[in-house]
Parts: C-alpha cells; structure tokens; sequence
C-alpha cells in the first residue's frame, strides 16, 4: 500500500521538477529573434488570407452558376 501511495505523491513532484527546469532553460528572445518571429507570422496571416479570398472568390462565381 505505501508503495502505491509513493508513486501517488513522487508523480506530480517529478512534473513540478520537469517544470523547473523546463522554465530554468528558457530564455526571452532577442529583440532580433521577435521582430523576426512577428515577420514570418504576419506574413503567414497575409499568404493564408489571401488564399482565403481568392478561394472566396472562385467560389462565389461557380455557386452562382449551380445555384
């Protein structure tokens, strides 16, 4: 029984210890590194919106004809 009650309680202080070190390698970017993460990312909203319109726009002709 304590055998089981061990592993009960040694889980969640082995993912608290996960945890910490996890946060203790972690590092906040470089302006650099963030200016360059929010370009690819904006530009990833403009390339997927722009799909999104032209199939927007395709769509609503051949809708119109079946319809």
């Amino acid at each position: 029984m304590s055998d089981k009650l061990k592993e009960f309680i040694d889980i969640p202080q082995q993912f608290v210890r996960d945890g910490n070190q996890f946060m203790t390698r972690c590092t906040k970017p470089s302006q650099k590194e963030y200016a360059q993460i929010s370009k690819a990312v904006a530009i990833g909203f403009a390339i997927m919106g722009f799909i999104g319109y032209f199939v927007k726009l395709i769509h609503i002709p051949i809708n119109n004809i079946l319809v």
